[in-house]
């Protein structure tokens, strides 16, 4: 379809057209990695929903007035709920403070346009367990014309009676030549960098984009990587206080990316308390941190099994053949399972401080004593 600007998702985008042409369901999970696009083929959707070109074939035309409105994020009738707060979640609501309840209440009011009407939720796997139920009476009986999108990085968090009642549209990593090939395109780098970019952020085109407009990211996130290697052959007290320093350096990192957005955003505001703000801040960097230790550990596992071509740091395999060597074969695996374990703690309520200095005493490649 002409008109989708999702890129490189051939399968999802031909899931949506179907749909599309046959009637979208009432409730639909778009699901796949952070990054990977599913934010904006929810917008494709909505668009080619709110288009009022003759040709359904050709919706969304992104020339008559209602695509324009999409384009420019004004349509009166397309709904979008996010993560907000500190701990980053999607609350209940009720008292408009962005919740599921004032969502809902928006739906219950007559469309502006008198047509369609959608609802986006970003990182819908983030609405707690009380938003969720609150949420399933309307996915079961939606108001007349509405169509529910539901973003989620992992849908496995949503509550099953969520995703019985959703239709489902899967979205994935490109390769690494197809996100290369896309930031090309749109002029974001050359050719080198954008193979670089295109590594490092798994075949994520959002990621890689935000890296590509933000040329302090990747050295940041190549400084971190060095250091993660380095403090393996570090005592203990130096861990606990290097990784404290790359949670820091990880936050700076959350900042240079999403500087014109939600970072902006949050140091600008002079309503919310500055010990909310440096909570939340602080939280966001111990899981970018985490996602980016998950990396290492993965490079850390292909080059001991000798499989250097893949890995996403092609610049640190030296660094990477050394600490694999001090390691071990199994001791990658064995932290990574730590990772996830750390990485849903800081989704929860545990203090990012203590997830991470228990993640730096572990980070060594001396033998661990019981």
């Amino acid at each position: 379809m002409s008109g989708f600007r999702t890129l490189g998702q051939r399968e999802a985008v031909a899931a949506a057209r179907a749909m599309l042409l046959a009637g979208i369901p009432h409730a639909v999970v778009l699901a796949g990695p952070a990054g990977v696009g599913k934010t904006t083929l929810a917008l494709d959707i909505a668009a080619a929903l709110m288009c009022t070109a003759d040709d359904p074939g050709a919706r969304p035309c992104r020339a008559c007035r209602a695509c324009r409105m999409v384009e420019h994020g004004n349509h009166p009738d397309i709904h979008r709920l996010v993560p907000r707060g500190p701990g980053g979640a999607i609350p209940i609501g009720g008292k408009g403070e962005g919740g599921v309840r004032d969502l809902v209440r928006d739906l219950s009011l007559l469309p502006v346009e008198g047509g369609a009407r959608v609802a986006i939720v970003e990182a819908a796997q983030r609405m707690t367990d009380d938003a969720q139920s609150a949420f399933l009476k309307t996915l079961e009986e939606p108001p007349a014309g509405t169509t529910i999108l539901l973003c989620a990085d992992d849908e496995d968090r949503l509550l099953p009676t969520i995703r019985s009642r959703c239709a489902r549209i899967r979205l994935g990593p490109l390769g690494i030549r197809d996100v290369e090939a896309v930031l090309v395109a749109r002029g974001d780098a050359d050719a080198p960098t954008a193979a670089r970019l295109a590594r490092i952020t798994g075949g994520r085109p959002g990621h890689a984009i935000a890296y590509a407009l933000a040329p302090n990211a990747a050295p940041i996130r190549g400084e971190i990587t060095r250091t993660l290697l380095d403090l393996l052959a570090s005592g203990p007290s130096a861990r606990i206080s290097g990784v404290r320093d790359l949670a820091g350096r990880a936050a700076d990192l959350v900042r240079e990316l999403d500087a014109d957005e939600e970072g902006a955003e949050v140091a600008a505001s002079s309503d919310e308390p500055v010990a909310r703000i440096a909570a939340s801040e602080r939280r966001r960097g111990a899981l970018a941190l985490v996602a980016i230790w998950r990396s290492v550990l993965r490079d850390l596992a292909l080059v001991g099994r000798d499989a250097t071509a893949s890995v996403r740091e092609l610049d640190l395999v030296d660094d990477l053949r050394a600490a694999a060597a001090r390691l071990g074969g199994d001791r990658p695996g064995a932290f990574l399972h730590e990772l996830d374990i750390a990485g849903e703690r800081l989704e929860g309520n545990v203090s990012p401080e203590l997830v991470l200095d228990v993640l730096a005493l572990h980070w060594t490649a001396e033998a661990r004593v019981a």
